[in-house]
């Protein structure tokens, strides 16, 4: 069981007051174009000190426990635009653990310090047309030639592409096949033969930017590899996991503060004379999903000992990750389904809620690869 300190209590008052205050006022604006002004945002997160939170100190992090980062997640989870709060996340835990954990001080200097501080916007490059939760089957690729990678490929639904100083981008390095030969590397995006090829029109998530990439003879240094050449699979795996629990954190958030406002909304809509959540059924399938988000939420607490305790917990990401994607669908459909006709159209907010959450059961591996992560774990794979 975890234990929540007045610190943790006054950090988790910070956030929310943030997400009101700098986020959902803007949120319908941001959705309607689109993007979000992720500079300027980023930079006020960072003056806060909620961009590197569990990072060492040395690089501007805050060196704080993992409790923070779930507190995080969860807050920036009940913000009105999904897409945002998943562009902070790509910031905090998708683009950064692996230069903080792998990279060279002098990356870790150049790239890292500005990412934490909101002073560079960066983005995870991994997933390809042809590739997207088959990791291995990347084909952009870096052939050096002296000191340099010379870079060829595209990359595909890279969230805030339009807006990013670096990528952290994983490349093929050799020829060996599948996971192997693959390497992470820093690409600044101002490096000639970079572009953007296009910006790409989404189902939900519209509050933020997500682009097709090009790589045309792109030169970086070697020294922005991160970590070993060669260990780029493994290390972006390790990533991942960061990546899946601040999103099962999020889904978590969002699904409560949904359950809430669909249950205030059933106690004011009549219906037949009463109100709605006089229904005994609705209050059952309500009841189901609080139990099913507390079960979703105490596993949570579960990963984030673990990772205080420095332990692996890539099982327990995997969990996460499936569950709170699917309970984010139950709840999104629900709210929709218990908002009528209302919860079909823009006005309120069900229909955005609903759009967004169909992310998480595709993006930072899908359902299936969870389920085939999970069979491989508990040996029931087939020949």
């Amino acid at each position: 069981m975890l234990e929540f300190t007045d610190d943790h209590e006054m950090f988790r008052a910070t956030v929310r007051e943030f997400v009101t205050r700098e986020i959902d006022p803007n949120a319908d604006k941001w959705e309607a174009d689109g993007t979000f002004p992720a500079h300027e945002l980023f930079k006020k997160l960072g003056d806060l000190g909620l961009l590197g939170l569990t990072y060492d100190e040395r690089w501007g992090g805050g060196g704080s426990d993992h409790t923070y980062k779930m507190i995080l997640g969860e807050e920036l989870g009940r913000s009105a635009s999904l897409g945002v709060a998943m562009a902070i996340s790509v910031q905090t835990d998708m683009a950064t653990p692996a230069l903080h954990r792998y990279g060279s001080d002098a990356l870790r200097e150049k790239y890292l310090r500005p990412a934490v501080a909101g002073d560079m916007v960066t983005s995870i490059a991994v997933s390809e047309p042809d590739a997207g939760s088959d990791v291995a089957g990347i084909r952009t690729r870096a052939v050096r030639d002296g000191d340099e990678w010379v870079i060829n490929g595209t990359k595909m639904w890279i969230t805030s592409g339009t807006q990013a100083d670096w990528l952290c981008l994983l490349v093929r390095t050799s020829d060996e096949p599948g996971y192997k030969g693959m390497s992470q590397v820093v690409l600044p995006t101002d490096t000639p033969g970079f572009s953007v090829s296009r910006k790409l029109d989404k189902l939900g998530m519209r509050g933020s930017d997500t682009a097709e990439l090009s790589f045309d003879d792109c030169r970086v240094p070697v020294e922005n590899t991160i970590g070993e050449a060669g260990r780029g699979f493994q290390q972006q795996m390790t990533q991942f996991q960061d990546e899946r629990m601040i999103a099962a954190y999020q889904m978590v958030g969002a699904s409560e503060l949904a359950l809430q406002r669909t249950v205030h909304y059933l106690k004011e809509r009549k219906a037949f004379g009463a109100p709605l959540l006089a229904n005994q059924h609705l209050q059952y399938e309500l009841a189901e999903l609080q139990a099913e988000l507390e079960l979703n939420r105490h596993h949570n607490w579960v990963t984030v000992a673990k990772a205080n305790r420095g332990e692996d917990f890539t099982r327990e990401a995997t969990v996460a990750k499936l569950s709170a994607a699917r309970l984010g669908r139950r709840v999104a459909d629900l709210a929709v389904q218990y908002h009528g006709g209302m919860g079909y159209v823009e006005e309120l907010w069900p229909a955005r809620f609903y759009r967004d959450t169909r992310l998480w059961s595709i993006g930072g591996g899908a359902d299936e690869v969870m389920l085939r992560t999970l069979a491989r774990m508990n040996g029931i794979e087939g020949a």
